[in-house]
């Protein structure tokens, strides 16, 4: 029996070599309150988040939700350059491959040009736009494709693939926009529609109900296996070409991104799903904020309660999820929870599911309070909890590239999110004016981007700084070119 798989809607006209499609689909075997707000006064947001109760109108009319909804939602069309597999040694022997090692820099290479297309959802009037992070990943060149058919160039603002999320930046200004529903509000059987680009068909509208909430499929594994999976799941027609685009209910409201399809066929089959709204608005609001989302832990490990745990240890509820194991001095130890105790709320809000206790959790930073109601021995109780981020702390993370700087005549420069994103780096250096520098006898070329200096990594331009003033002699510099090809130099100072 075919297993079903998982597909990840996103490009129909991706090209590769000779036509052959790729990069929009990723196969999978089956096994997937806080307010948007921020301190940048460049974004204004359309409203805060709506606690919309839809009322429906009489004659089941979408015509109004779907005119709102339309002009902001925008086609994303990607392009990837080719990429080189040779490597380079510059003016180096190659037998110091072997300081470096062959799979330096982690960079996996792809082959030949491809075009990749999706959409988006214009949550800002003066451009800012959030889409799926499998939409943009990787590529080289951004364009973003209005309703009213002008063509913007964007920038990767951030990405966050622990939810498939990700935001641009377009240079415009007076777009229309959405406003956030609460996806809290969103109830099963309530009418939602699903505005996107499928097959490079503009601006479809298609119909639904929502099918379940906190639904996960096990599509999203994320950074450090720390994917978020509380999916609004409806029965709305979701393609490839929808990935990004709007999930709205019957006032035109916001209630989630279109992110994932079930299917064995590679199309529609019935079940599509979409990020709800509640944490689309706090990815959108760290990214905007600090460049990094600031994910908050609890520090469990935890498994659904279900007939055959409630029997083995005499749990008298079906609801809740089972602490099997806690960190050391994480918020839930130092909080005094146990293990064996079964959490059923978080804030107030009852929690039945691994998904659910994930969604509220992922509303808070790293700092915030939570109140945790548990059962310990059948009998309610509740604590009152500070989350700690994965370095078991709670400061708040920023993202600091830092400022280029000038040594012996050659610029350092940062690298830009969307470089960043495109070779799955979490930093490196890009170097420019090379002949009129003391790097140009090493065979450097403009734009070659170092990740390491002597086998020590490379961030931040200050890294270079301090690593240069820190050795003499002979100097090894190892890094890759924007067309993947990784390189090798030695620098005498």
């Amino acid at each position: 029996m075919e297993a079903r798989k998982f597909i990840l809607g996103l490009m129909l006209s991706a090209t590769m070599g000779g036509g052959m499609a790729i990069g929009g689909y990723k196969l999978l075997e089956e096994e997937k309150q806080p307010v948007a707000q921020t301190a940048n006064n460049n974004v204004r947001y359309t409203s805060m988040m709506r606690n919309s109760n839809v009322e429906v109108p009489a004659g089941l009319n979408f015509v109004n939700a779907a005119e709102n909804v339309t002009p902001a939602v925008v086609h994303i069309t990607t392009e990837y350059k080719l990429r080189q597999s040779q490597q380079s040694y510059g003016n180096m022997d190659p037998f110091l491959r072997e300081f470096f090692g062959d799979s330096f820099g982690g960079y996996q290479r792809q082959q030949g040009p491809a075009m990749g297309s999706g959409s988006g959802v214009i949550i800002a009037s003066n451009g800012y736009i959030v889409t799926n992070n499998h939409v943009i990943d990787k590529a080289d060149k951004i364009k973003v494709i209005m309703d009213d058919k002008r063509e913007l160039d964007a920038t990767l603002v951030g990405a966050d693939p622990n939810t498939d999320l990700a935001v641009l930046k377009v240079d415009a200004d007076n777009l229309p926009a959405l406003r956030y529903g609460n996806s809290d509000n969103v109830r099963v059987g309530e009418w939602v529609l699903a505005v996107g680009n499928p097959f490079n068909l503009n601006s479809t509208v298609t119909a639904g109900i929502v099918s379940a909430k906190g639904r996960n499929i096990n599509i999203l594994r994320g950074k450090d296996n720390m994917g978020i999976e509380s999916f609004i799941q409806t029965d709305a027609a979701v393609n490839p070409g929808n990935s990004g685009g709007a999930l709205v209910n019957l006032n035109g409201d916001l209630v989630g991104i279109n992110t994932a399809i079930a299917t064995q066929t590679g199309s529609y089959s019935g079940y599509s799903f979409a990020v709800p709204s509640a944490i689309v608005s706090k990815v959108v609001d760290d990214l905007l904020k600090y460049g990094e989302v600031q994910r908050a832990l609890l520090g469990v490990s935890i498994r659904e309660v279900d007939a055959t745990l409630a029997a083995e240890k005499k749990i008298k509820t079906l609801n809740g999820v089972y602490i099997m194991g806690l960190n050391k001095g994480s918020a839930a130890s130092e909080a005094g929870l146990e293990e064996g105790d079964v959490i059923t709320k978080i804030n107030g809000v009852d929690i039945s599911t691994s998904a659910q206790l994930q969604e509220q959790v992922a509303r808070y930073r790293p700092g915030d309070k939570i109140k945790v109601t548990f059962l310990r021995d059948n009998k309610e109780k509740t604590v009152n909890a500070t989350l700690r981020n994965k370095m078991n702390d709670t400061e708040i993370v920023r993202y600091d590239p830092g400022k280029e700087i000038e040594i012996d005549g050659a610029k350092f420069k940062p690298l830009t999110k969307q470089e960043l994103n495109k070779f799955e780096l979490e930093g490196g250096v890009k170097i420019e004016d090379v002949k009129s520098s003391k790097f140009r006898d090493t065979g450097m070329k403009d734009g070659f981007i170092i990740l390491q200096i002597d086998k020590t990594d490379v961030k931040t331009p200050k890294d270079v700084e301090k690593l240069l003033a820190d050795r003499k002699g002979g100097i090894l510099i190892g890094g890759i070119y924007p067309d993947g090809r990784q390189a090798f130099y030695a620098l005498s100072r």
